[in-house]
């Protein structure tokens, strides 16, 4: 086992929301999804930055953050991503800074190149430049929020001229920094150039291998090698990398049995694969059945774990396993189920799977079986007690 030994737990709040249900209530079932996690001692919430599509439809993940934050007080919120070449890096490391002290600390920066070609399109951005702008901006964010001195840069797509942030953080020397890492080693190459931490947003599937093109840009290595990009990166730029700093992004819903769990989400998951990754972005599936079926397919192939408790405990021991240790498991915030069913299946991961990755019940067990074995010896001590309370009082009549 490779695992901290206490995980962290939370979310991926790309979001996804339905096609023709009212967006102002789809946002605030977002933050109420928050409040809830808050209360459940969840670790931390990643909010998604897009402007295309129709689904994911949070588009400044720092506004989200001011307003979420305003209903939370413990669970850390971070950006799941600033999409980097779409501002200008004086703009993130302010508005983060500010977030930072408006927080209290509890704010993370998670970056990334961009993940919706259509929004870049929109904004006439040429797709190639993504990684190598997401590389470079960070690095001056970084510098901004480290250095006192003012920093002059030019770059092709953003220009410097004696810039200081006039806010220093509030974290010191500054708030958590992640980088969106999905199918191409980029983002691994970028986390290990700047000794970050990694959100890995698009899981393989955990302990099945299943044949693929070895040649497509869409597949990536399997996650031991994936995390291996980031170690040799970091180790040519004299950083390190920590694996407590790895999450792992995976789709989770859960119920009393597996049954129930794969009937509360069997259509909605089958449209959210179909509707929106396949039509709506163009993804390819290796699934080319109906979509009440997709749900099936996806838990054998190990790429969903929907089901129960335990057996959410049991993926996660698979992914330890294949990945060689990471430091957070993060839920992608789905809605496969109504509200309760959805709320309920949260909470089922706090109750019964964070404590077995936390370490918080080896005393309850310890002290509960220590009980047990010395009950006779105790109970005979109780009676003792007992018969003595009741002579003293026959004494004193």
């Amino acid at each position: 086992m490779a695992l901290p030994e206490r995980m962290k737990f939370g979310i991926f709040l790309a979001p996804f929301h339905w096609q023709g249900e009212n967006p102002t209530l789809s946002l605030e079932r977002d933050l109420e999804l928050l409040q809830l996690l808050d209360s459940l001692d969840y670790d931390e919430a990643w909010i998604g930055e897009h402007h295309s599509a129709g689904w994911e439809t949070i588009a400044s993940p720092e506004v989200f953050i001011a307003a979420a934050a305003e209903r939370t007080k413990n669970i850390k919120l971070g950006t799941g991503v600033v999409s980097l070449p779409y501002h200008h890096p004086l703009m993130v490391a302010n508005r983060m800074v500010l977030l930072d002290h408006l927080t209290r600390g509890r704010v993370m920066l998670g970056v990334g190149p961009g993940a919706l070609v259509s929004d870049a399109y929109m904004m006439g951005i040429d797709p190639p430049t993504q990684r190598s702008r997401m590389d470079e901006s960070l690095g001056i964010i970084i510098r901004l929020m480290t250095e006192t001195e003012p920093i002059t840069y030019e770059s092709e797509w953003f220009t410097l001229k004696e810039t200081l942030l006039h806010l220093r953080p509030y974290t010191r020397p500054h708030m958590p920094i992640a980088v969106a890492a999905a199918q191409s080693p980029s983002g691994m190459v970028v986390a290990g150039k700047h000794g970050a931490g990694v959100l890995s947003v698009s899981m393989p599937r955990a302990g099945v291998s299943v044949a693929v093109d070895p040649s497509d840009p869409m597949v990536r290595p399997p996650l031991k090698e994936y995390w291996k990009i980031a170690e040799d990166t970091a180790a040519e730029h004299g950083k390190t990398m920590n694996r407590e700093e790895w999450r792992l992004t995976i789709h989770v819903h859960l119920a009393e049995s597996r049954e129930e769990a794969r009937e509360q989400a069997r259509f909605a998951a089958g449209r959210y694969q179909r509707d929106y990754f396949e039509s709506t972005l163009g993804n390819t599936s290796d699934f080319k059945g109906p979509p009440d079926e997709i749900i099936d397919y996806m838990i054998e192939t190990n790429q969903w774990c929907v089901g129960t408790p335990d057996d959410l405990v049991d993926f996660i021991y698979r992914l330890d396993e294949e990945s060689g240790g990471f430091g957070g498991l993060l839920v992608q915030a789905t809605e496969w189920a109504t509200r309760e069913q959805v709320f309920h299946s949260y909470e089922l991961l706090a109750r019964y799977v964070m404590p077995h990755f936390q370490g918080s019940l080896v005393n309850m067990k310890s002290s509960q079986a220590w009980s047990s074995d010395k009950k006779e010896e105790l109970q005979a001590l109780r009676r003792t007690a007992l018969n003595r309370a009741r002579q003293d009082y026959a004494e004193r009549r």
